[in-house]
């Protein structure tokens, strides 16, 4: 099974962004006792709703969703069932999309283009489910009419033009969100625990992958701003920034494997972004972690990964090694071996509720709630900083400094 089949498959069933810090957030400090830790989480979302929703509590966020392809039937079903979400109108600039979404809904307002969108019915949050390189310009136009953005990743097309959508956001009173969800999992709460904890020792390595056979149903992925890495291998950098913090520089190779590939929308077409890629991250305390992504990737257990009993995410110590079993994005559990017991064991095999398609329900929780989401603004610009220097890395053969952080450890 590929992934538009998943997608479309469990969309018809009804079925990864840490809010951007104000600078008033970095005066909180977060206490390692328990409730110290839990008083000041308080005293945060309680200034970040003063300052940054407009909303009352428990109120209702009226959301609109652009982009009605096959992502949208896993977000419309998530969203449907929040209680702090009202999804008020669709937009797709293939129209019979968005009618058709409507229909399956029941929502009453859906436009062919972003402009009468948001000149039509009011609502608070968008939703960007578009094409990639479509997202940093209509973020920015969202943003502009005083409007809150869940992006799906990449939140823009390069990091200068996320830190400017960052930038006018605070600005204009709202805030910028970007996918994945990835710290949401219950098997990233636990990892990050174990190794903040000190349980494995020193760390000295990561790695992380992910890949299947490609996207081929739409050109955009192999197009200019497209690829592997902001398609795939945003997850696992998510991931390990999570983990460790963020890198400090980056060496990469990439190429592509299949000069030329038959698209469902636009039938044969060069291949101009990456469709394989590696990247080696250096992080703080001497950690090294690595990434591979790409559009070649089989796997017998499909884009699913149902049974998938294989680790993704692995991380070595002095005192212990952890492994994150099935993709970062739908996690089956976590097996620990350590000095204290050798034997592998597997710990949280339930999903505890997370779907990677959570993000924009998340988001609605905290505009109606005030209660603050792990998921990180500036975490997700950061790893667009960093595809963007692997790439930079793989045109001029050198290692490339980084310049963004974000806050961090994010549990």
């Amino acid at each position: 099974m590929n992934r538009k089949q998943f997608i479309s498959r469990i969309g018809l069933f009804g079925a990864a962004a840490i809010a951007a810090p104000l600078n008033n957030i970095h005066a909180v400090e977060m206490s390692v006792n328990t409730k110290n830790r839990e008083q000041a989480e308080n005293k945060l979302n309680n200034s970040q709703k003063e300052i940054n929703s407009p909303f009352s509590q428990g109120a209702k966020i009226k959301v609109g969703v652009i982009g009605c392809g096959s992502v949208s039937g896993m977000y419309l079903p998530h969203l449907s069932k929040s209680p702090y979400a009202e999804v008020v109108s669709l937009c797709d600039i293939r129209p019979e999309r968005a009618q058709q979404r409507a229909s399956e809904y029941n929502i009453k307002n859906w436009y062919p283009h972003i402009d009468k969108m948001l000149a039509g019915v009011p609502f608070d949050l968008l939703v960007n489910l578009t094409d990639m390189q479509e997202h940093g310009h209509l973020n920015r136009k969202a943003i502009n009419s005083g409007k809150f953005v869940w992006s799906e990743k990449p939140m823009a097309n390069t990091y200068a033009e996320g830190r400017e959508l960052y930038e006018l956001a605070q600005k204009n009173g709202v805030r910028i969100w970007g996918a994945p969800a990835v710290v949401n999992s219950p098997q990233f709460a636990f990892m990050a625990k174990q190794i903040n904890d000190g349980k494995l020792g020193k760390i000295a390595a990561a790695h992380a992958h992910y890949g299947h056979l490609g996207p081929d149903w739409s050109a955009f992925f192999f197009e200019e701003g497209g690829g592997s890495l902001p398609d795939l291998g945003v997850y696992n950098i998510s991931t390990l920034t999570g983990l460790f913090g963020p890198a400090k520089s980056v060496v990469a190779m990439m190429n592509v494997i299949r000069p030329t590939i038959n698209t469902g929308n636009k039938g044969r077409i060069q291949v101009i972004a990456e469709d394989n890629a590696m990247i080696l991250m250096e992080h703080q305390n001497n950690v090294l972690s690595h990434i591979q992504c790409g559009f070649n990737y089989f796997d017998p257990y499909g884009h699913e990964g149902t049974g998938q009993e294989r680790p993704t995410i692995s991380v070595m110590g002095r005192e212990g090694n952890i492994h994150m079993i099935g993709y970062d994005w739908k996690p089956f559990g976590v097996d620990m071996a350590t000095t204290d017991h050798e034997e592998t064991r597997r710990f949280v095999p339930e999903d505890g509720g997370f779907r990677w398609e959570e993000g924009a329900s998340v988001i609605c929780e905290y505009l109606s709630t005030g209660k603050e989401p792990l998921i990180d603004a500036e975490h997700a610009l950061h790893v667009l900083e960093i595809i963007e220097a692997a790439r930079k890395s793989q045109e001029e053969g050198i290692r490339i400094k980084l310049k963004s952080s974000f806050k961090w450890p994010v549990l």
